[in-house]
């Protein structure tokens, strides 16, 4: 059975940052500052060497790959299904994304907590293509109400932009010069210290009021459905008990923190989306240890 001690540190950092918000003068406009360097230059740095350095490839890790898109894909039939709870189309269509989106910050955390390199290698496929496909789907659905370009949108993502990058120059059999691959390293580990304080920052809950049923819905895809997705996916195809783990520490996350940044920047429903995360974080703290038990098994 894995100890949910391993996953102190992380909520540990996600703690600090919310205390950090509240209790000191680093407000807002700090933290905000510190979230567009995350997503915008040390994130997509990380994402870009994890790519192109993976000892895991597609061919390689098949099973798992097929594994992870399943998952996701159903995540998002599910979160497409919220439609028909009625709820305002804005917010159903900003919300949903939080439904199949993961925090890649949670994810090589927790990965380098549990299996250090080989699992933070084995995610690292995963997350290479579950970034293009749940920020297309995501960018999908908010462009249909934000009167935004499909295209232009997916192609202005840094996340989207950086992985694919990677995945090409991986394709090619190129390595980054010995000279630049320790800046991106350094780059890819400030990321996830300050990737996890920014999700502790941007806690709050104030815009889940505006309806709970939506909420419980896209809540439940994200910590119950899509892992349970997963690991029968998993069993169906046989995967040894690494990819068994690597795949439930990739969908049993708490919700992409980016989602808030990409429902304000296409006119969506921040402050509901805000909540979202801020509940999914909090929930994860739990789905997150049963579901790495339930791998064990």
């Amino acid at each position: 059975m894995h100890d949910a001690l391993l996953l102190f540190p992380d909520f540990a950092l996600i703690a600090l940052g919310y205390a950090l918000m509240h209790l000191t003068p680093l407000g807002r406009d700090v933290w905000g500052g510190v979230e567009r360097l995350v997503y915008y230059v040390l994130f997509p740095a990380l994402l870009f060497s994890t790519s192109v350095g993976a000892t895991y490839t597609l061919a390689s890790a098949s099973a798992l790959v097929l594994a992870g898109v399943g998952a996701l894909l159903a995540g998002i039939a599910l979160a497409w299904g919220a439609h028909w709870l009625g709820a305002d189309p804005v917010r159903t269509a900003s919300g949903m994304q939080c439904a199949f989106r993961f925090n890649s910050y949670i994810v090589l955390a927790v990965a380098a907590s549990i299996g250090g390199a080989a699992m933070v290698s084995m995610v690292g496929v995963l997350i290479a293509i579950g970034v293009p496909l749940c920020n297309a789907a995501a960018v999908w659905a908010l462009s249909r109400h934000g009167g935004r370009s499909l295209w232009r949108e997916l192609l202005r993502n840094p996340l989207l932009v950086s992985t694919a990058t990677g995945l090409v120059v991986h394709a090619l059999g190129l390595r980054l010069p010995h000279l630049v691959q320790p800046v991106f390293d350094r780059l890819g580990g400030a990321s996830i210290a300050l990737g996890l304080l920014t999700v502790g920052a941007g806690l709050r809950l104030q815009g889940l009021h505006r309806d709970w049923a939506l909420s419980g819905w896209f809540l439940a895809i994200r910590h119950l459905l899509v892992p349970l997705s997963a690991w029968g996916l998993a069993r169906a195809l046989g995967l040894d008990s690494s990819h068994v783990l690597a795949l439930l520490v990739f969908t049993a996350v708490p919700t992409a923190s980016s989602a808030y940044v990409l429902a304000m920047r296409m006119g969506g429903d921040g402050p509901y989306v805000a909540g979202l995360v801020s509940l999914s974080t909090l929930l994860g703290a739990l789905s997150l240890p049963l579901f790495l038990t339930l791998a064990s098994r």
